[in-house]
């Protein structure tokens, strides 16, 4: 898949984001400011990273992606209509009942959809054994993870994590999405996530933190050769970037847009 040069994504992203706001009014389904915090590390995937064809979406040499953070759903619909997995007009049917886009992946839901990750902590435990099968199917792809904050409280996450690092799967890669918000208040006042990287390093992995909206910074991150270990990245975002009445507001974790909302954020976003 060919890349895209980094200066075309920021109308991407902005397209992207005001998609994702559109679902989730047109679908009456919540966090929404979840799915805008992950909108650039989802371009940079889709868009520089990955080794995946929208035509062959079930190829066994593709790289793997999961989005653990399956209540981010939107977010990875509209990417995935935006590549070419499906069409756009699927995005009309978002979360109706009967429909293939449910409100948080299930299993085949839609090409491109590797896991149903409704429930978090599962993502990465899934992501380990996709990276061991490549090993000893002697495979070349890669594995990518796309988690919350929030989600690095279960136990699940950690045990993986160990695991993964005992046998040295310099294939993985996760992308904390640290928006600093869980569903009832702050992550670190729910739980000690500080110092959030250095916990990932004490587990044997190869971390580095970045700004998570920094496309240059995210892409930089996410191609840099891989070493003997399994790769942290801490992307530190803001919950419903790109729409400044959402941003760092955790009512939107819950809020459903109006039809004068979403005008609003179209026009903050700058679109036509």
């Amino acid at each position: 898949m060919a890349s895209t040069p980094i200066t075309d994504l920021e109308q991407i992203t902005r397209h992207l984001r005001y998609t994702v706001v559109q679902m989730s009014h047109r679908a009456g389904t919540p966090h929404l400011a979840s799915a805008l915090s992950c909108v650039d590390a989802l371009t940079v995937l889709y868009w520089r990273i990955l080794q995946i064809d929208a035509t062959q979406p079930a190829d066994p040499g593709r790289d793997r992606f999961i989005l653990s953070k399956g209540h981010a759903a939107s977010a990875l619909y509209a990417v995935l209509s935006e590549r070419g997995f499906f069409p756009r007009t699927e995005l009309e049917n978002f979360a109706q009942h009967g429909a293939a886009l449910a409100e948080q992946p299930a299993p085949g839901c839609a090409p491109g959809v590797e896991l149903a990750t409704g429930s978090l902590g599962h993502g990465l435990p899934v992501a380990v054994g996709l990276a061991l099968a490549a090993r000893i199917q002697k495979q070349s792809y890669r594995v990518f993870v796309v988690m919350s904050d929030g989600e690095c409280n279960e136990g699940t996450v950690w045990e993986a994590a160990l695991f993964a690092a005992a046998q040295k799967m310099h294939q993985l890669t996760i992308l904390v999405d640290y928006n600093k918000w869980q569903a009832t208040g702050r992550s670190n006042e729910v739980m000690a996530l500080e110092p959030l990287a250095d916990k990932w390093r004490a587990f044997d992995w190869q971390a580095v933190e970045v700004d998570g909206h920094d496309l240059n910074a995210l892409d930089a991150a996410l191609a840099a050769p891989m070493t003997d270990r399994p790769r942290a990245i801490i992307a530190h975002t803001v919950k419903g970037k790109g729409v400044s009445f959402m941003e760092d507001d955790n009512n939107w974790h819950y809020r459903i847009p109006t039809a004068d909302e979403v005008e609003k954020a179209r026009k903050e976003l700058g679109l036509i």
